[in-house]
């Protein structure tokens, strides 16, 4: 009884049953009256007295009900059986699509994600089979980053270990001196490999929900205009120009100080790497409605319309990019910094006029009450 095939049959043969008892309820008590009716009016339709008739047409008027009954009887098995087999044929045309989907949902669990499941006509069932398409499409995507990811990690981890392993068997071999100058090449090192290991370790809790906060109630103006000068050094010597506005007035907000300043460092690094020699990097604050929207432009080359939804995926990487310096992070922090600003109730956005034409990310904050 839980098979859509069998509710779909015996709902057809019990809509069947159903009008044929309905119709012979209401032909079983009109008939007998409509033929007394009929005799009536053949034997010129005169009054009669009570019984006048009743013998001679008694046997007429049951014969009749009888020939009734037995053809609404036979009527009623003829429909249900048809209302059967019309219920067998759509529960079929219903369940085959289903089963492909079934089959397909299956093998995309098994890992097969480059299959596809033909759109039927049934405009509910093609949407449905046009999101299980899209479905895998997305796991495939997703899969291949994944991958992508293992061998960028691997690539990340191996340069440093490979150095601190030279740098280690030369001391020990006595070829290299264990000076200041040694071991600090050791410790550069292996501070890359923590910072790995903290950008992954904040990728999954900022994924997860788990984002520690230290809220407090701070002018975020303080915090913005700090983190970006801490990169103005950095900003030099790209040869680029850095403007930072934040106003006067101060813009009171309830948020972690050290978290917002990551997701600033993190949007002007992004610019810095995008933007080529000569160009200029904005950083600006302003109160918006509720909002306070802190506001991180470049000139650099821009994002193309297709892939603005996109660049706060976690491992994306945008194709097509004439500066490699741009894709030598690890790819997490803008999706690191959307997670971030969500805890904090705000959001992050991009925007851009197109490729060289620079872009713009732009995270808002809900201004706290006074």
């Amino acid at each position: 009884m839980n098979r859509l095939s069998v509710r779909l049959v015996l709902s057809h043969l019990l809509v069947a049953i159903l009008g044929a008892l309905a119709t012979f309820v209401i032909v079983r008590q009109l008939a007998p009256a409509l033929f007394d009716e009929t005799l009536r009016r053949g034997q010129g339709g005169g009054p009669r007295a009570p019984g006048q008739g009743f013998g001679q047409n008694a046997g007429l008027r049951e014969q009749f009900a009888a020939s009734v009954d037995q053809a609404l009887l036979i009527g009623a098995l003829v429909g249900a059986a048809v209302a059967a087999v019309f219920g067998i044929v759509a529960a079929s045309r219903l369940i085959r699509p289903l089963g492909r989907l079934r089959d397909a949902t299956r093998r995309i669990a098994e890992g097969n994600y480059d299959t596809a499941v033909v759109v039927p006509r049934e405009a509910e069932l093609a949407d449905l089979a046009s999101d299980v398409n899209s479905l895998g499409r997305t796991l495939a995507e997703t899969e291949a980053r994944r991958l992508r990811l293992l061998g960028e990690v691997a690539h990340e981890m191996r340069t440093p270990l490979t150095v601190i392993d030279g740098y280690v068997e030369g001391m020990i071999d006595g070829v290299l001196p264990t000076d200041t100058a040694s071991l600090g090449h050791v410790g550069e090192e292996s501070r890359r490999l923590r910072r790995l290991a903290d950008d992954l370790s904040a990728l999954s809790r900022a994924e997860e929900g788990r984002l520690q906060l230290a809220m407090a109630r701070i002018d975020v103006r303080l915090v913005v205009a700090s983190a970006a000068e801490r990169l103005r050094p950095q900003v030099q010597d790209a040869g680029l120009t850095l403007d930072v506005d934040c106003g006067a007035a101060p813009m009171m907000v309830a948020a972690d100080g050290d978290r917002i300043g990551q997701v600033v460092t993190n949007l002007v690094g992004n610019a810095i790497r995008a933007t080529p020699e000569g160009g200029s990097v904005t950083v600006t604050c302003v109160v918006s409605g509720s909002w306070v929207e802190v506001a991180v432009a470049d000139t650099g080359e821009g994002l193309a319309e297709a892939d603005l939804p996109r660049v706060f995926e976690r491992f994306y990487r945008v194709r097509g990019r004439t500066n490699p310096a741009i894709d030598s992070g690890t790819g997490i922090g803008l999706t690191i910094s959307r997670g971030i600003m969500g805890a904090h109730g705000g959001e992050l956005s991009a925007a851009s006029g197109g490729l060289g034409k620079g872009a713009t990310f732009t995270a808002r904050l809900p201004l706290a009450a006074a």
